[in-house]
C-alpha cells in the first residue's frame, strides 16, 4: 500500500511519534562559526543518553531535497587533525557545503565506529604493529562497524525531510535512510589523501565497500 493510502496514515503518524519520542527535541541555539552562521539542534537519544545536534544552515524546505552530511564524532580527526583518517576534512567541507547550498550536518555521539575513544585508541594502538582497521576492531572483539543510523533517520524525521541529497561514500548510510523510506540522492564526498590515512581509505573501500576512487592518488 502506497503511504499516502488514507488507511495507512494513522498508522504512520503514530510510529513517527514513537520514533521522535526516542531521539526527542531539546533544545536549539544560533551558533556563529568560521564555516558560517548555523541554528544548533539538540537531540537527546534516551537508549543510549547519548546526545546528538543537527546543525542547520538556512531555512529547511522539506519540498525539495536537502543537502544533508550524516557525520559520526571522531574526537581524534574532528578535535586534534589526526592525519590518521579524513573525518575532520569530511567535517568541515560538510559544514562549509551546507553553508553555501544551505541543508545540515547531523553530528552523531558514536565514535570509533561505535566502539568509543578508549577502545579507538588501542585499535590505533593494535595499527601500529601492522593491522588494519577492520582487522585492529576484530582483535578487540568487535564488528568492523558498529554504528548505527535510526537517530539520524529520527532526526531527519523530526524536521518533516523526506528527500536528501547525501554527502557521503558510505552505502550503509544510503541503505539505512532508503530503508526508512527516505529517498537518497548520493553526492560523492572524498577528499585528498595523505601517507597517513591512505591505507585506512583503501581498507574502507576493500573491505567496508565505501565508494572511493584512488585511479589519480600517488601512492607514497
Amino acid at each position: 500500500m502506497s503511504p499516502k493510502d488514507p488507511s495507512t496514515a494513522p498508522k504512520l503518524e503514530l510510529f513517527c511519534k514513537l520514533q521522535a519520542d526516542k531521539v526527542p527535541f531539546i533544545a536549539k541555539a544560533n551558533v556563529p562559526s568560521l564555516f558560517g552562521k548555523f541554528t544548533v539542534y539538540g537531540f537527546l537519544e534516551h537508549a543510549t543518553g547519548k546526545e546528538h545536534l543537527a546543525i542547520v544552515s538556512g531555512e529547511i524546505d522539506a519540498r525539495r531535497r536537502v543537502p544533508v552530511r550524516i557525520h559520526s564524532e571522531c574526537w581524534t580527526g574532528d578535535v586534534l587533525g589526526s592525519l590518521k583518517c579524513d573525518c575532520r576534512q569530511q567535517l568541515e567541507e560538510g559544514l562549509r557545503h551546507v553553508s553555501e547550498h544551505g541543508g545540515m550536518v547531523l553530528y552523531l555521539r558514536q565514535e570509533g565506529r561505535g566502539i568509543g575513544l578508549l577502545n579507538k585508541l588501542k585499535a590505533y594502538a593494535l595499527q601500529e604493529q601492522g593491522l588494519d582497521t577492520v582487522e585492529a576492531n576484530h582483535s578487540l572483539g568487535f564488528p568492523d562497524d558498529l554504528r548505527t543510523y535510526d537517530c539520524a533517520v529520527e532526526m531527519l524525521n523530526f524536521f518533516g525531510i523526506t528527500k536528501v541529497k547525501l554527502l557521503t561514500n558510505n552505502p550503509r548510510k544510503i541503505g539505512a535512510l532508503e530503508s526508512a523510506g527516505i529517498e537518497v540522492e548520493r553526492e560523492r564526498h572524498q577528499l585528498a589523501s595523505n601517507p597517513h590515512n591512505l591505507r585506512y581509505l583503501k581498507t574502507k573501500a576493500r573491505k567496508s565497500g565505501h565508494m572511493l576512487d584512488f585511479e589519480e592518488e600517488i601512492l607514497p
